[in-house]
């Protein structure tokens, strides 16, 4: 099993800025991807962001692509989304997920093995 414990959510702002911090614990031998995902009360799930572990290559969605940046941490097993410039369509819930094996895609969501709890980042106008 792995675990994920998400923190750094809360309220901003439009215009500012907030880092989420995602730390893996457990079984993270096998480590494909890690990623974020969100998702705001009556829409679908989104794409954020991904890395892939082994060579440290990001993908982003668009939405968020120029103003968000996922980084890692080898030694913590510890991905970083760095939020800036948020606008209050920005609000939703963030997810952290962690895929265990190549599968050849990494922004559909069901590629993903295990899910963070979810930290609540409200932008306002």
């Amino acid at each position: 099993q792995v675990q994920l414990v998400e923190s750094g959510g809360g309220l901003v702002q439009a215009g500012g800025s907030l880092r989420l911090s995602c730390a893996a614990s457990g079984r993270t031998f096998s480590n494909y991807a890690m990623g974020w995902f969100r998702q705001a009360p009556g829409k679908k799930r989104e794409f954020v962001a991904a890395i892939i572990w082994n060579g440290g290559s990001k993908y982003y969605g668009d939405p968020v692509n120029g103003r968000f940046t996922i980084s890692r941490d080898n030694a913590k097993n510890t991905v970083y989304l760095q939020m800036n410039s948020l606008k209050p369509e920005d609000t939703a819930v963030y997810y952290c997920a962690y895929d265990t094996s190549y599968s050849g895609t990494y922004y559909s969501g069901y590629e993903y093995d295990y899910w963070g709890q979810g930290t609540q980042v409200t932008v306002s106008s």
